[in-house]
């Protein structure tokens, strides 16, 4: 038996962890009856071991404690999957942040149970018992004043969890009306004896779940009560999950939000890396929200309903614009078209709709680096819905532009996207603008009034006058393959500045195609592309 949970055992616990939920998986899935009867629990906390476990692989063999602990709590952070997943990684975190730097013994372990307990329960809005959460708490009330020997708190702290598992269907009606124990709980009783085998050094090769009352090993969702199959019909008809980079004030606003928005909130991490998870009706919301307060970044939209939104049987393409002309050009070439104002970007609901609009199988054309994110979450809700949706990695209105030239809805849709994707990343694109304030680029100190040429998303050089700094970004776009330049005229820009790019460019390559449109857009005079 251990003395002490040493590095080398918790990186043995990790991966004895997934494979016993890896075996247990289908079973837990068939209890799944709260907050969601989606059948997947079993699943989720599977992925979410896997991920903790592939963490610890990847460190150095000689890895300390610290090292150790946090790679397990992180790695479950970032590969949690469903509710019951979120909060297992912060009860993770919980142990990870008392025996990180503690020796590991049975009072570190006691210690760690309790601050386990303390943090999962803290990161779920609304707290509801007969969850995993109540096992958890009754584990580490159980250990509480045990002896300081590690294998037997880690026993006593499994046979309590088992013990407080089989008590869960009596405390939510969801569960007794069905006839099951907590799916999340059944996940966390084994994560518990999973630990304990692997400090008494005596493993199962299985480990029990209940079986619905009256019945035998359970096949995906039995058990679930007829009045609670449609339960959700009415009820949020989404989860949202997603990873947000942002400062804890951020965060702290972020659940007052989403918390209003629907239930099943759960938002774990902390210093800067968030995991959140939420049930609402309005996903786009959701996302919106974890703008305002960040970036949140690996989005991640299940619909919980039963009959999704069916879309049409035409293909298409949604484009981004920021002026009418460029509407007026996009929508000209059989794009859907989805406004937003210059320097912001557009709602995720808007782009939903103008996916919905598309069709069934649709290209998204964000045209700009800010927008793309937004365009992701607006494909994983439409994905949901029944659609096929690609989202290309357009940057600039010009590439965009270039994209949809090629366009060909008779080609098939994996081909489609491949020749879309093709022309836009072939198409270089710059633009001028005017510094309203002192600011450090990449090409130096800038003064307001001074004229900043972007090259491929970089400003490459400061100049004094707006036609002169046009035709340097437009040379330095322009290469020896280049076939075509399109020019896009924002609001208001002067008429000599497009004309100085067009004079340049006649002179210095007569072999190029020059097209010059009115796009319309604010804050940019010229856009230029070149493919």
């Amino acid at each position: 038996m251990l003395k002490e949970l040493d590095p080398p055992a918790v990186r043995r616990w990790s991966r004895h962890c997934a494979t016993a939920l890896g075996r247990a998986r289908a079973e837990i899935d068939a209890l799944n009856v709260f907050p969601v009867p989606d059948g997947d629990t079993g699943t989720n906390l599977h992925l979410t071991l896997l991920s903790a476990a592939d963490a610890l692989d990847a460190l150095p063999a000689g890895a300390d404690g610290g090292a150790t602990w946090a790679a397990l709590a992180r790695g479950a952070l970032l590969g949690a999957r469903g509710n019951s997943g979120v909060i297992v990684s912060q009860a993770l975190k919980g142990l990870a942040d008392t025996l990180g730097p503690a020796r590991g013994d049975g009072a570190d372990l006691r210690a760690g149970l309790a601050r386990a307990a303390e943090t999962a329960r803290a990161a779920v809005a609304r707290p509801v018992e007969g969850t995993l959460l109540t096992v958890l708490s009754a584990a580490a009330r159980a250990v509480r004043d045990a002896p300081d020997d590690l294998a037997g708190v880690a026993r006593l702290a499994a046979e309590e969890a088992r013990r407080a598992l089989r008590r869960t269907t009596g405390q939510l009606d969801v569960l007794s009306r069905s006839g099951v124990v907590d799916a999340g709980a059944a996940g966390l009783v084994i994560v518990l004896e999973s630990l304990a085998e692997v400090v008494t050094e005596a493993y199962s090769e299985r480990h029990e779940v209940p079986a619905p009352a009256g019945r035998g090993v359970p096949e995906a969702r039995v058990g679930l009560a007829p009045e609670e199959a449609g339960r959700h019909a009415d009820g949020p008809g989404y989860e949202v999950m997603y990873l947000l980079d942002a400062g804890a004030d951020e965060v702290s606003r972020l659940r007052a939000e989403l918390d209003t928005l629907g239930d099943s909130l759960v938002i774990v991490g902390g210093e800067t890396l968030w995991n959140v998870h939420v049930h609402v009706d309005d996903a786009g919301a959701a996302i919106e929200s974890g703008l305002r307060a960040g970036r949140p970044h690996r989005i991640k939209v299940t619909w919980l309903g039963t009959r999704p939104h069916e879309p049409g049987p035409v293909r298409g393409v949604v484009a981004v614009a920021a002026g009418d002309g460029l509407a007026g050009l996009f929508a000209e070439a059989g794009a859907v078209v989805v406004r937003r104002d210059p320097g912001a970007v557009p709602p995720v609901a808007a782009l939903v709709r103008g996916i919905r609009d598309a069709g069934a199988e649709v290209a998204v054309l964000p045209n700009d680096a800010a927008v793309y994110d937004v365009a992701v979450a607006a494909a994983e809700i439409a994905r949901e819905e029944g659609a096929t949706v690609s989202v290309l990695p357009t940057r600039a209105s010009v590439q965009g532009l270039a994209a949809l030239a090629v366009h060909d809805p008779l080609r098939r849709f994996d081909d489609d996207i491949v020749a879309m994707t093709d022309a836009a990343g072939h198409t270089r694109h710059g633009h001028v603008w005017v510094a309203d304030r002192a600011a450090v680029t990449s090409a130096g100190l800038c003064r307001p009034g001074e004229v900043l040429g972007v090259v491929d998303g970089e400003v490459a050089l400061i100049g004094a006058d707006l036609a002169a700094t046009a035709v340097e970004v437009a040379r330095r776009l322009v290469s020896g393959g280049s076939e075509m330049v399109t020019l896009v005229v924002g609001a208001g820009a002067p008429p000599e500045v497009a004309r100085a790019v067009e004079d340049d460019l006649e002179r210095t390559r007569p072999d190029l195609e020059i097209v010059v449109y009115e796009g319309g857009q604010g804050g940019y005079p010229l856009l230029i592309g070149a493919e």
